[in-house]
């Protein structure tokens, strides 16, 4: 049988993340802490608008650097609003600065964000295997813990939906379809 990819990749810039991304997992913080702003910034949108903002995000807000985020002014954020190479949302804005505190607050806990988001698992690697698009979850039993944890440490708009396709996106679960050509390389 032939190998493809998910069904959702329906374009290069889709099929980029998918192949290169999507379901690897990541272990760097400033990397995770990157995929939390992207995802939080999809709430209510599609994927392929957050990704088409991606090179203006990591130009206005310091390529994620964590600190550099933690230190934002609300006069920076406000300029932010305007900045039409982003989502100009402004809860979504500040929730840049807001959960770049949280995350700071879990690195001093943890030792790493990684370790903290890691723990939720075991350490384990969650491989579902699915053929079909409609059979995947948009939130499960484990997202709802990971975001009511979350939600109590301060970071915001970190609900189960969002925290499950983080969860995909840092390669927690590995959800590329059971014949797409990436699961078996997603696996470990």
């Amino acid at each position: 049988m032939k190998k493809e990819r998910c069904t959702w990749v329906t374009n290069e810039l889709l099929k980029q993340y998918h192949d290169k991304e999507w379901g690897r997992i990541i272990t760097d913080d400033q990397q995770l802490f990157e995929a939390l702003v992207l995802e939080t910034m999809q709430a209510g949108l599609s994927w392929n608008i957050v990704l088409n903002k991606r090179e203006n995000y990591k130009n206005s807000f310091y390529n994620f650097d964590i600190r550099s985020c933690a230190n934002l002014t609300d006069e920076y954020l406000e300029l932010q609003r305007n900045n039409s190479g982003i989502i100009r949302n402004k809860l979504k804005i500040y929730s840049i600065r807001k959960n770049a505190n949280a995350f700071i607050k879990i690195q001093k806990e943890y030792g790493s964000f990684f370790n903290y988001i890691w723990k939720f698992v075991n350490k384990t690697k969650i491989n579902n295997i699915n053929y079909e698009i409609k059979d995947i979850p948009t939130k499960t039993e484990l997202s709802d813990i990971i975001s009511k944890d979350m939600k109590k440490r301060g970071f915001s708009f970190v609900g189960s939906t969002i925290i499950y396709s983080y969860l995909q996106a840092i390669g927690i679960i590995n959800d590329h379809l059971g014949s797409c050509l990436c699961y078996e390389r997603c696996k470990e």
